[in-house]
């Protein structure tokens, strides 16, 4: 048994700067099986780096304060998800949570099986320079940075 509390576990901010306060209570916990993260998103901030999907796993999200917008899908689609909502999303399926209000929102994310990324099953939609279209991409397994590549035509960019 472990037992941890939220202002105990460090804050690591994702490496791509969308947000500040990341609490990876998986980490915390010595958790191998699933995962667990705890975030306050000040207006402007997101989950996770932009619309993507995990092949390998299952993500729910419980929004604890404030309201948080889901874009769902590669379509643009998105809804909102208030304090005390769930949402879940099944593997494949493509997605990013953002606050849009002017609140901050604190909500937990929860995902299975695992508790690393497979980065081989990690892909996301971004724009391709080289493509000159919003494409799929790859990510490899991050040493110094990410590195984010298009599925496309192989275009890799690096980020910090």
């Amino acid at each position: 048994m472990e037992r941890v509390t939220i202002e105990d576990v460090e804050a690591e901010p994702h490496p791509m700067g969308v947000n500040r306060e990341r609490q990876p209570v998986t980490d915390a916990l010595g958790a191998e099986h699933m995962t667990a993260v705890h975030y306050e998103l000040d207006p402007g901030e997101q989950f996770s780096g932009g619309l993507h999907t995990h092949h390998d796993q299952e993500e729910l999200f419980y929004v604890m304060e404030g309201t948080a917008t889901f874009e769902y899908g590669t379509d643009g689609e998105k809804t909102p998800v208030e304090a005390g909502e769930v949402i879940r999303f099944e593997p494949g399926e493509f997605q990013c949570g953002r606050n849009e209000s002017d609140e901050q929102v604190v909500g937990l994310a929860l995902a299975a099986p695992g508790s690393q990324h497979n980065w081989a099953d990690l892909e996301s939609m971004a724009p391709c320079p080289e493509c000159d279209e919003v494409t799929p991409h790859g990510v490899e397994e991050p040493d110094e940075s990410f590195v984010i590549f298009c599925k496309e035509c192989g275009n890799e960019m690096r980020i910090a």
